[in-house]
């Protein structure tokens, strides 16, 4: 089934190609299309995160996964499904990061720890709430503990 999906918006960041580490800190903003006003955003600012979902534009169609692989290509790493990972080269290059509200702008939705490029397009926007996120204790393997080490620090500059 074909689906089609228009963006909502746009990144605005600081950086213009994909990192693999060191998004701790940054400030992004997310502009609205034409298509929404202001009053789409109303009443996120009362809520602390927001999940993001976006598209990773950048991909080249040729380099989609769709079986296993070595995250990072790390081969002291498991080869592992595309879908027991985040890497950006799935099959429908849909990101979803949760971020801190900062602000609300009009039609601009400041966060931080958006981990999008500029130009990113923003396929949906969903507050946070705490009912949704996991009701049990979340596990998960130690190879990906030590991908995620410094993912989220802070970039010295």
């Amino acid at each position: 089934m074909e689906v089609t999906v228009r963006a909502i918006g746009y990144v605005e960041g600081i950086r213009p190609h994909a990192e693999d580490d060191f998004w701790g800190g940054e400030e992004a903003v997310i502009s609205l299309t034409e298509d929404y006003s202001a009053e789409a955003l109303q009443g996120l600012d009362s809520f602390s995160h927001v999940e993001v979902l976006f598209l990773f534009h950048e991909v080249d169609p040729a380099k989609i996964v769709h079986g296993a692989r070595h995250p990072r290509n790390n081969p002291e790493w498991p080869a592992v499904g595309i879908f027991a990972q985040r890497g950006k080269n799935r099959p429908n290059r849909i990101g979803s990061t949760i971020c801190r509200v900062i602000r609300v702008e009009g039609k601009r939705l400041v966060v931080a720890e958006l981990d999008a490029i500029n130009g990113t397009p923003v396929l949906d926007l969903k507050p946070v709430m705490q009912e949704f996120l996991p009701r049990q204790a979340v596990q998960q393997p130690a190879w990906s503990h030590e991908l995620m080490r410094e993912y989220w620090l802070t970039r010295e500059r």
